[in-house]
């Protein structure tokens, strides 16, 4: 236990800051509480209870410890800090520095925190396709379905299942191969067709006058980029019969609506869609010296492209580009619908895509 002369020097400079006045009444109350203190815990009787001053009765058992000087101390420093609490209640600047203290530096742990606002999942950006017809549309080859395959037009079940595969596999290398869409040249279609067609299509290319590139889509090189690799596809496709000579054989007609997400070359905020209307007819056939299948019709015609260059290559029409050379002419046609009436029109009017 400390002495009692130190505890005397904690207590003075305890008090220190205290007035003479303040001081002397504070010992005052504290010599006070040491006599009551005394008198409330002499002659105790072991097990028997002490009544307090308030009628309660103190049911600790056992003799207590004699009260010596330290005692007293301790006794005075608790009765002072006491006092001293309301001293500081009513002037806190005795312990406290003269001058503000600075907003950053007043401690905040008894503050209420503040609320967090619910935090929400954030939307995922819409895409491309988000709004227009196209959007619960299939993607890409899942568009092209063929019809059940069935014997027909002197064909076998099974040829005529083999010919509308190679149908589909040449729609898919026409209009989805990303090689050819972005102006390469177009080899997954080329190898897709008869030998004869095949010279014929890859010699023409490269014709300033009347080139074969028409019959895939080819974005001219510099003009387009896709958006995404999503390319939306709806149509149709039909079985029929010919007769051409001595010849018999199956019709597959083509009919589909195929939608591009393109962007002008780094520019994504330019990204438009674009709808080429896929038309055309291939035929099936067994016969001596002849293709099994041949390309009698096909092509697509894009939305919205420009009418005033005539290279095979789709160019684009985005919403500050100049305006086509070529006059349009016709009632503007929606886009979207794929039994839209042909038209001898060079540049048929279009509905926005």
């Amino acid at each position: 236990m400390p002495h009692g002369d130190d505890l005397d020097e904690r207590f003075n400079e305890l008090v220190a800051q205290i007035d003479a006045e303040e001081r002397r009444r504070m010992r005052t109350a504290a010599k006070k509480g040491a006599r009551t203190g005394r008198r409330s815990r002499s002659g105790r009787t072991p097990g028997h209870a002490d009544r307090l001053s308030d009628g309660r009765t103190d049911h600790l058992a056992g003799p207590r410890p004699r009260i010596g000087r330290a005692w007293l101390t301790m006794a005075t420093i608790t009765a002072l800090i006491a006092a001293a609490g309301v001293v500081v209640t009513l002037r806190p600047d005795l312990l406290t520095p003269s001058g503000a203290i600075p907003a950053e530096t007043i401690p905040v742990a008894a503050a209420p925190l503040p609320e967090e606002p619910e935090k929400t999942a954030e939307e995922e950006p819409a895409g491309p396709f988000a709004g227009s017809p196209a959007e619960d549309w299939p993607e890409g080859v899942d568009g092209f379905v063929m019809p059940e395959a069935k014997a027909l037009g002197g064909l076998s079940k099974k040829d005529v299942a083999k010919g509308l595969e190679r149908t589909r596999e040449l729609l898919a290398a026409a209009y989805l191969d990303r090689k050819t869409l972005l102006g390469g040249k177009p080899d997954a279609f080329a190898k897709l067709l008869a030998d004869e067609q095949r010279d014929w299509f890859r010699d023409g290319l490269d014709d300033a006058d009347a080139s074969t590139r028409h019959l895939v889509n080819s974005f001219a090189p510099g003009t387009a980029e896709l958006a995404t690799d999503v390319i939306k596809v709806k149509g149709r496709v039909t079985l029929g019969t010919f007769k051409d000579g001595g010849v018999r054989g199956v019709t597959v007609k083509l009919n589909h609506l195929i939608v591009y997400a393109v962007h002008r070359p780094g520019q994504p905020q330019t990204t438009i869609r674009l709808v080429a209307h896929a038309t055309g007819e291939v035929r099936l056939q067994r016969a001596p010296g002849l293709p099994f299948l041949w390309l009698e019709r096909f092509g697509a015609s894009p939305t919205p492209a420009r009418c005033d260059v005539e290279d095979g290559y789709i160019h684009p029409v985005y919403r500050d580009s100049p305006p086509d050379e070529s006059p349009v002419t016709g009632t503007p046609v929606d886009p979207y619908e794929l039994d839209t009436p042909e038209t001898d029109a060079d540049c048929q009017a279009a509905q926005p895509t």
